[in-house]
């Protein structure tokens, strides 16, 4: 069983991975956001919600990258400040997607500003996914997997 286990998360490591970041950054995001909405800042202010909502996306933001970096596509590109820069750009488009779904659910439909954040969430994280997979991590700055690996390996044996 354990086997298994393991065996199915060598075939999925990179998805199962950036679930365990998206939920760590959907922690920080959140607890950002509603550390400022309980605190100092009004949700039914439609001003002070977005500002609210832009801070906890900077504070997420800059956590997702090194998670995302390291822990998930395992990053070897050695320019990181452009990987930064196209990170950010990619996050800048599902911080509009997360506005909007914020403006019409909470300003427009007037759902409950926390619930209107977790749905939120939902959309932006499948975004995330797809902007730094197809765009801002591509496979020839990664470490590939251990299959990709080995796929090598016997490549390099074959022409031997």
């Amino acid at each position: 069983m354990i086997r298994l286990i393991k065996d199915l998360y060598e075939k999925y490591r990179e998805i199962v991975n950036y679930l365990i970041a998206g939920v760590l950054t959907t922690i920080v995001s959140l607890g950002i956001y509603y550390g400022l909405t309980f605190t100092i800042l009004d949700p039914n202010n439609p001003f002070q919600l977005q500002v609210a909502n832009v801070l906890s996306w900077i504070g997420a933001v800059v956590f997702a990258y090194f998670i995302n970096r390291s822990f998930v596509f395992r990053s070897e590109n050695k320019n990181k400040l452009k990987e930064f820069i196209a990170f950010v750009a990619g996050r800048v488009g599902t911080l509009l997607m997360d506005m909007g779904t914020m403006f019409l659910m909470v300003t427009v439909l007037h759902i409950d500003d926390r619930i209107a954040k977790l749905v939120a969430q939902v959309i932006v994280t499948v975004g995330n996914y797809v902007i730094s997979k197809l765009f801002v991590f591509k496979s020839k700055n990664r470490v590939d997997s251990d299959e990709e690996n080995d796929s090598v390996d016997n490549k390099v044996v074959e022409n031997q």
